[in-house]
């Protein structure tokens, strides 16, 4: 999600982060100077829907207002079509004949070969 925070904030007149505090403060929301420095410098981790609820109500927006989807950067996380859930290619495992490789313990012979 791209956080617009300071995008509408501006557009609301306002420019930093103590005057935004202030009026969370003024509506109902005390948040921590560290808070509000990290809802102001990037996106936050987590919030509150009472925290947005009442940001929203102070910038006079929506939640889709503060945030906008990012769906390239969604696509970007999938797995390529070649890959499975943990990241083996697919060409790896049974060949063409639908055989599996011989799996060679760490110290000893294969264990398709019988013990001597």
């Amino acid at each position: 999600m791209l956080w617009n925070l300071r995008i509408r904030a501006a557009e609301r007149g306002v420019w930093k982060s103590a005057q935004m505090r202030r009026m969370l403060a003024d509506a109902g929301l005390e948040i921590s100077a560290g808070k509000m420095s990290s809802w102001w410098a990037g996106t936050p981790a987590t919030m509150r829907l009472e925290e947005l609820d009442v940001l929203c109500s102070v910038l006079k927006c929506t939640p889709t207002d503060l945030m906008s989807p990012e769906p390239e950067k969604i696509a970007a996380r999938r797995p390529r079509a070649t890959e499975t859930v943990n990241g083996d290619d697919q060409s790896h495992g049974a060949g063409n004949d639908g055989v599996s490789p011989v799996v060679t313990p760490r110290f000893g012979r294969p264990r398709s070969e019988p013990p001597l």
